[in-house]
């Protein structure tokens, strides 16, 4: 096993998950991540927790959206209800070993099943905005993650490990420095209430006073750097269109451009699968509010990778998630979906709080 997996399975349970001994802990990924669910699963057993696989296959998924009954699509399994409710820790590993198997699929099937289950993702964002459900994503290098990012996998495993600084000697350090920097920052953000963020073509204006700025640094994703609030729900307008394709569920949406007034999506357009993004948008009333906006901090990430983890962290962008807010950041939009969208603004670009100036050209200026 190569020695970088084995040192994110370590610093994923003992820095970003921080197991204890007893906690129930699901680790769930794909076949091609078997990996570093294995080396997960060793670190999880020796702290004496107690974990189990949950193990995904792509097939069965694309069999169940093509051939189901809208009965079965909008099933949810009690066991699914009892696991959200008793479970302390969960790992999802990204890793596939087709990154569009779901790209043929009726995206309206996919929108009923994602309505179905918004009862449990509510369920799981409270839980982890009270602390009592511990979870961390985390990318394991396939090569059609690689294909998807145009880098070889000797290249891709390169830059996933790279992001996350695990070839220092002690990455906990160097997570630790940002997470001190970005805690600076957040004092800074929580004494504004009105901020706009423009670049070419992004014009985007909403308020958050009394919401919670906060400070990702590798304990909910890895790698991670990002500053995030959830916007007041009516305040977001204006005008963004997002620079990078749009990933979600398996479809890339290219050239996404979103009109907003009083919080509400008001007109969309896409250069690529608009409806899939309509039919997104009409999963329930939440999904045309806004539940998250964001800063990406973390400069070692340079380069688009059609990787959400990855895209939205990149230095110098901003990015907001339509749909369900994090409880985290008090935010208060509820839905089935949590869908993030990238823009650059590493150029030509600037965001204000209060009227003044605060970031200029991808980075900050307090």
């Amino acid at each position: 096993m190569d020695p970088r997996v084995r040192k994110l399975a370590k610093l994923l349970v003992q820095y970003s998950l921080k197991l204890k001994k007893g906690d129930m802990f699901k680790i769930q990924g794909e076949t091609a991540a078997l990996p570093l669910m294995k080396a997960l699963y060793e670190q999880a057993i020796d702290v004496g927790a107690r974990p189990y696989l949950s193990i995904r296959d792509t097939e069965t998924e694309e069999y169940f959206f093509r051939q189901a009954s809208d009965d079965q699509l909008k099933f949810v399994s009690p066991l699914l209800k009892l696991e959200i409710d008793r479970i302390e820790a969960h790992a999802t590993i990204w890793g596939s070993q087709n990154t569009r198997y779901l790209a043929g699929v009726d995206s309206k099937r996919q929108a009923m099943q994602q309505k179905a289950m918004r009862p449990l993702v509510q369920k799981r964002f409270k839980r982890m905005g009270d602390g009592s459900y511990k979870w961390v994503g985390t990318q394991f290098p396939t090569y059609a993650d690689a294909q998807e990012a145009d880098m070889s996998l000797a290249d891709y495993e390169a830059f996933v490990y790279g992001a996350g600084h695990l070839d220092a000697a002690d990455p906990v350090k160097h997570w630790q420095k940002i997470e001190a920097e970005q805690k600076r920052l957040v004092k800074i953000l929580e004494t504004a209430d009105e901020f706009r963020v423009r670049s070419d073509d992004t014009d985007l204006r909403f308020r958050a006073r009394g919401r919670k700025w906060i400070s990702c640094h590798g304990t909910n994703n890895f790698p991670d750097g990002e500053i995030f609030t959830g916007p007041i729900e009516n305040s977001v307008e204006g005008r963004i269109r997002f620079s990078f394709p749009a990933v979600y569920m398996g479809r890339e949406v290219n050239d996404v451009r979103l009109t907003f007034k009083k919080g509400k999506v008001i007109e969309e357009s896409a250069g690529k699968n608009v409806e899939f993004l309509k039919n997104m948008l009409g999963v329930d009333a939440g999904a045309r509010f806004v539940g998250e906006i964001a800063v990406g901090t973390n400069y070692d990430i340079k380069k688009f990778t059609r990787n959400t983890l990855f895209d939205e962290k990149i230095g110098g962008t901003c990015h907001l998630a339509l749909g369900a807010s994090i409880p985290e950041s008090l935010g208060k939009n509820k839905s089935a979906i949590h869908w993030d969208m990238v823009c650059d603004l590493r150029q030509s670009s600037e965001i204000t709080a209060d009227g003044k100036t605060i970031y200029r050209n991808g980075k900050f200026i307090v």
